[in-house]
């Protein structure tokens, strides 16, 4: 895949505090990239500076493999916090405004996206009526003036109620999937992201600390018996006579079995019979809460 944005060593410092340390991440086409860090981690600013909104102290990024970044900001659409909406305006003037900003003198783009998006029926609202899902919707509708190829969006459906959440994660996904538009999302709704990535950066202190994708993710946390001591050729025997058929041998000899971890007392008792007794028998894996807490230095924070 072609690499849509790729950061070097990116920092940020104000004062003596640094926000973002020497971030290095890659984002490929078609990647639903989601950043995880608790409040304060550094996602916003980082988005801010990949936005073109704060400039880096030091380091660089590019977008598309183009280190001069003037030449691709109409092919990203940003999303930064709450969307500036001009309460007065209506839905359809909002996104004039904005049309015009960008240069753009054709209005037909407007109905397709408010249709896109799922407002078209309120274009005539002033946006000072819109619920908080609705002006997410239209923040969303701007960043994607001129048809954009990235998003970056940070906190899309931060303060949304439910019936919002899923509303946004659908439409995001629509994007991905009809459009071809590669995301970088910001969320401290571990559960969410979980739903919508297909990769995943994880930022601690201004440090990007794992970038991992949805796979190896799963991989990482799946749920195992680990055997350890016993010759794996004999294990995966007794393995197999059990019906237990996905399992993995690893490290010259532990044997990995992914089923109910219940199960590890009845495989030692199998092993047991055959006059196997391994020296080491457990479970092992995690949930992806957890996984991502570990990361983040531990402690239930909001991300």
């Amino acid at each position: 895949m072609a690499s849509v944005l790729r950061t070097d060593s990116l920092t940020k410092v104000y004062g003596k505090n640094t926000v973002v340390d020497h971030v290095s991440m890659n984002i490929e086409q078609g990647d639903i990239y989601g950043l995880i860090g608790r409040n304060g981690a550094g996602k916003t600013t980082l988005m801010k500076m990949i936005g073109g909104v704060a400039a880096p102290t030091s380091g660089a990024y590019e977008f598309f493999g183009e280190k001069d970044n003037t030449k691709t900001l109409s092919r990203i659409g940003c999303l930064i916090e709450s969307p500036s909406l001009y309460p007065e305006l209506t839905v359809w003037e909002n996104m004039m405004f904005y049309n015009k900003l960008l240069g753009i003198t054709d209005k037909k783009n407007i109905d397709e996206i408010l249709d896109y998006v799922g407002i078209s029926e309120a274009k005539k609202k002033k946006t000072k009526q819109l619920s908080l899902g609705m002006k997410q919707r239209l923040g969303i509708g701007i960043a994607l003036i001129g048809y954009p190829d990235m998003l970056i969006l940070d906190e899309p459906i931060n303060g949304l109620d439910p019936t919002g959440i899923v509303d946004i994660r659908k439409l995001l996904l629509k994007l991905n999937k009809e459009k071809g538009v590669t995301l970088l999302i910001s969320s401290h709704i571990l559960g969410e992201l979980e739903r919508l990535a297909t990769r995943f950066g994880v930022i601690d202190r201004g440090v990007l600390v794992d970038e991992i994708t949805y796979e190896e993710l799963l991989e990482k946390t799946r749920k195992a018996v680990r055997i350890e001591g016993l010759d794996p050729r004999k294990v995966v025997v007794t393995l197999e006579e059990m019906k237990l058929n996905d399992y993995k041998v690893i490290d010259g000899g532990k044997v990995m079995v992914y089923c109910d971890t219940g199960l590890s007392g009845k495989i030692n008792r199998a092993l047991g019979e055959k006059g196997m007794y391994a020296e080491s028998i457990g479970t092992v894996g995690q949930d992806l809460e957890t996984y991502f807490v570990e990361k983040m230095g531990g402690g239930v924070q909001n991300a």
